[in-house]
């Protein structure tokens, strides 16, 4: 069971709740006093689905992204970078792509919040959708820093297939605008973007809370760690957590239950008696599927590439197609490159006599070559592929940070 704690400096009695214990928190969620429970979530309720939390120390995905060569972790995060850069966003988005972790106990024990009648919203800073695949509704759910659950191109801001998004990510490949060729980025809030509206439209419901819930938070980022603030004064706040954080234990009714989460909502739905643990059991294993269904789609997407490489135009493709066919025939006729002379840079050809199959293939090369399409120099801006090499310099941090 967490261990119960109340931040230093306050010895008064509660004021709501009958003490600050995870009894006490149980005991009144199934008073009538409680009928308005509000939810936050952090990063740290999705490690047991294994999915690295960003700043811990060694383990958290800031601190694994040294391979991607990046100016500093959070340029992944924003827009101008990603903008001259897509490749280091893309092979992260590989790692988090929904469907490829199963929702945690946490998720299902919202999900039995709302089966119960009693969640009114869920503010997660999460761009995994592991509520909705818990089977939160849509409506209930607020993703503070956006989710991978749609996309846009960030020129034209056409809408883009997520399936289709999905496939190109796990095959390695940079996905682009149909209508215009601008890139494809997931509605996940980077840097130097604003919050979604339905943040800021729904923030004014937590004046009705009756409960709040922080879990698997550090309460750092703002404003999002500011909604503890708004609910009443007499709305007791439960902090499930691993450290202490923001100023939750300074209030007459907060309670801090320091712990894993799953295990501590475990604790509380025991506590809670009337089935709720066999519920929350129960809804969590209807979140089975997804593991499965991840494995078939890895094995359908096959090995990604190791380094991850914008769509290629026709040209470029038939171009490579070429290549790779001048290639196979030198191996086939044993060529031998040699080092090019001063007036000619050409690989030297053997001798080729007339009808032989050396001939033959000779000349289906030089065909290819011949008939391959010239892009005119008016061609669509759509055509060109991103240069992936050229880093930026440190671009604007908003109130958006992950």
């Amino acid at each position: 069971m967490g261990n119960d704690i109340s931040k230093e400096g306050f010895d008064g009695p509660p004021e709501v709740l009958k003490g600050r214990d995870i009894a006490s928190v149980a005991k009144y969620i199934k008073s009538k006093d409680c009928k308005n429970v509000f939810v936050m979530l952090g990063a740290g309720v999705s490690t047991s689905a294994g999915i690295p939390d960003f700043r811990s120390p060694e383990t958290g995905l800031y601190a694994n992204l040294a391979r991607l060569n990046l100016p500093y972790p959070e340029a992944v995060f924003e827009i101008n970078f990603f903008r001259e850069n897509p490749v280091p966003f893309y092979t992260l988005a590989r790692e988090l792509m929904p469907g490829k972790y199963r929702p945690t106990p946490t998720h299902s024990f919202v999900k039995l919040l709302h089966n119960r009648s009693l969640l009114q919203m869920c503010y997660t800073q999460n761009i995994d959708t592991l509520e909705r695949m818990a089977g939160v509704p849509e409506k209930a759910v607020v993703e503070a820093h956006g989710s991978f659950a749609n996309q846009h191109c960030i020129e034209c801001g056409s809408g883009y297939d997520q399936h289709t998004l999905k496939d190109e990510i796990l095959r390695g490949e940079v996905a682009r605008c149909d209508e215009c060729g601008g890139l494809v980025k997931p509605d996940i809030v980077f840097f130097g973007e604003s919050l979604p509206p339905k943040f800021h439209n729904t923030i004014g419901l937590l004046r009705s809370a009756d409960l709040l819930i922080v879990m698997g938070t550090s309460l750092k980022v703002h404003p999002f760690a500011s909604l503890t603030q708004l609910v009443p004064e007499s709305c007791p706040r439960v902090l499930v957590n691993m450290d202490p954080a923001g100023d939750i234990g300074s209030r007459p009714d907060d309670v801090v239950l320091l712990g894993k989460t799953d295990e501590i909502v475990r604790d509380l739905c025991k506590e809670l008696g009337d089935d709720w643990l066999e519920e929350l059991e129960a809804l969590w294993k209807e979140t089975e599927k997804y593991t499965s269904q991840e494995t078939e789609a890895e094995k359908a997407a096959g090995e990604a590439r190791v380094q991850l490489q914008p769509k290629l135009t026709e040209e470029e493709k038939l171009k490579q197609e070429v290549e790779k066919l001048t290639e196979d025939i030198g191996k086939s006729l044993r060529i031998g490159k040699v080092p090019a002379s001063d007036d000619d840079s050409r690989i030297p050809a053997p001798e080729k006599k007339e009808g032989s199959p050396e001939a033959q293939a000779a000349r289906e090369v030089e065909e290819a070559v011949a008939t391959q399409p010239v892009k005119p120099e008016n061609a669509d801006e759509s055509d060109k592929v991103e240069d992936n090499a050229s880093p930026i310099a440190e671009g604007d941090a908003t109130e958006s940070k992950l």
